[in-house]
């Protein structure tokens, strides 16, 4: 969130499910907010910030490192069987 201007807060998103989950709470959290700072005439507007997306592809071998540090026995069980995870 960013303040533009006096009356006016821009919240940035990065994806349209992100803007979902945050417009189930955005009405009870600005009305909160607005009652906080005693300005009831705070506008808000909704911005899609592509820059701050982040994709991750998830390949066999990230997934095995992920599970590694759950449990450190894969990596010795990864040593003693040599899996391919190419």
């Amino acid at each position: 969130m960013i303040k533009s201007d006096e009356n006016q807060i821009t919240v940035s998103y990065p994806s349209d499910s992100a803007k979902t989950e945050f417009d189930k709470i955005s009405r009870e959290f600005f009305n909160h907010f607005k009652t906080k700072v005693h300005n009831f005439s705070i506008e808000i507007e909704y911005k899609r910030d592509f820059e701050n997306l982040k994709v991750e592809v998830m390949t066999k071998k990230k997934i095995f490192e992920k599970f590694i540090e759950k449990n450190p026995f894969l990596k010795d069980l990864d040593d003693l069987m040599k899996f391919d995870l190419t």
